[in-house]
């Protein structure tokens, strides 16, 4: 499927690559209020992805629903992909009660609201957009949830406390230069899940850091040809 349908029955929005992927779209997805089409790649400092209304309401905010709970977002102000909802149970599954947790480029907050779902977690995110941060707020309102603390920063700026049991990484692009930053906030055992692309060599990279261990890599989608979106799962010694 070359296109995401973002929202619920009530409401969506769908977001394609291509002009002539409408008419599909609208013969058969009745619920879909808004058609945007990408213009490129993503870009920019927030790691969105450029996009043009070409068909229906200009309001394009929506409720997307997966697993029982609710994300509130607007595609045109933040990233958010629904195609990853099985990674966020598995991550979700893979934390354990009780943990402290830090999310990097956290986004609306999916990651989050997936494990304290399912775990008691104490969850800290950082991210950079002003507009996923907002939403972020809202998703953990809106799914009456606690524990879930939302930043706004750089990654690289900011300044927290203690120690976490798990950092997660959701940043294939360039999230191993963050690497050194996601030890600053770990401790022996700390487990930490870095995204990455097959094609970029990320072992090599781990294998920088004399105190890391490879315990587990992941294939979580197919990025192009011959490529795919990996998750690294590795241990502080």
């Amino acid at each position: 499927m070359a296109f995401d349908i973002i929202g619920s029955r009530e409401k969506a929005v769908a977001i394609i690559d291509k002009q002539e992927q409408l008419e599909k779209i609208l013969k058969n997805y009745k619920h879909v209020k808004s058609v945007l089409l990408k213009l490129g790649p993503r870009t920019g400092k927030y790691r969105k992805y450029k996009l043009k209304l070409i068909w229906g309401d200009k309001n394009t905010e929506v409720i997307h629903k997966e697993y029982g709970y609710k994300l509130k977002l607007d595609p045109k102000k933040v990233y958010f992909s629904p195609r990853e909802a099985n990674e966020r149970q598995r991550l979700a599954k893979l934390a354990k009660n009780n943990e402290k947790i830090l999310v990097m480029f956290s986004g609306i907050a999916p990651i989050s609201i997936a494990i304290n779902k399912k775990k008691n977690c104490k969850i800290t995110n950082i991210e950079i957009n002003p507009d996923a941060v907002k939403y972020a707020n809202e998703n953990v309102k809106l799914n009456k949830l606690k524990n879930i603390r939302n930043i706004l920063g750089n990654v690289k700026e900011v300044k927290l406390r203690g120690k976490f049991d798990r950092i997660i990484m959701p940043l294939p692009e360039t999230a191993y230069k963050y690497l050194d930053i996601a030890l600053k906030y770990s401790k022996k055992g700390t487990i930490i899940h870095l995204y990455g692309f097959s094609d970029k060599n990320i072992e090599e990279k781990i294998k920088k850091f004399d105190n890391l261990k490879l315990i587990r890599k992941t294939k979580v989608l197919p990025y192009g040809p011959w490529i795919y979106k990996m998750r690294y799962d590795i241990k502080v010694n």
